[in-house]
């Protein structure tokens, strides 16, 4: 699992940054080809103690204000509620995605233990 902004941390130092206030969360975009209108989430995304979560969905919000109103007639309804997630601060998935990283560790712990 990829995590933006998370580069070169290990779950344990994940957990101290979740531990010090920061959080994962899925930012929307919305694009629209006429009669098709796609709604999608970004990757998981850090966002540190400190950090605006705004400033992280603006290249998402961007997408979605110049993409998403075109289609019919959905483009419009979709592209706002991406928009008002982006703004909220996105989606929080912190638990989730911090208890596939405990299950991770213990099955790397339980397999270490394995080759001994």
């Amino acid at each position: 699992m990829q995590i933006k902004n998370a580069e070169n941390l290990n779950p344990l130092k994940l957990q101290q940054e979740v531990d010090k206030g920061g959080k994962l969360v899925h930012f929307e975009w919305t694009v629209s080809l006429i009669v098709v209108t796609f709604r999608r989430r970004s990757q998981a995304t850090l966002i540190r103690a400190g950090e605006q979560a705004a400033a992280k969905s603006f290249p998402y919000t961007l997408i979605s204000l110049l993409f998403g109103w075109w289609g019919f007639p959905r483009g419009p309804r979709e592209t706002i509620r991406s928009i008002r997630t982006n703004l909220r601060g996105g989606i929080d998935v912190t638990d989730e995605v911090m208890a596939v990283m405990a299950g991770y560790m213990l099955y790397e712990e339980v397999n270490a233990q394995k080759s001994i």
